[in-house]
């Protein structure tokens, strides 16, 4: 947060009374689809990497898991 401008000690407080998420004026947006969000797991992100790559790592790292609880079916 530091690296983005933000002292995580210091953030500025929102009054929630004053927050409004609704569509408004009749509009048709739906506020889940116009609000987004990363959360949390966005800051351990560290490369973009195709789909293929972290597919075949997801599996060596099932099967490596799986040979060390040896577990064989």
């Amino acid at each position: 947060m530091l690296a983005a401008g933000f002292d995580p000690a210091n953030l500025p407080r929102s009054d929630p009374k004053k927050m409004n998420f609704s569509s408004g004026s009749g509009a048709e947006k739906k506020v889940w689809r116009d609000i987004w969000s990363a959360g949390q797991g966005v800051g351990q992100i560290d490369a973009v990497l195709p789909a293929k790559a972290v597919v075949d790592k997801l599996a060596d790292e099932y099967a490596a898991a799986r040979q060390r609880l040896q577990i064989t079916n």
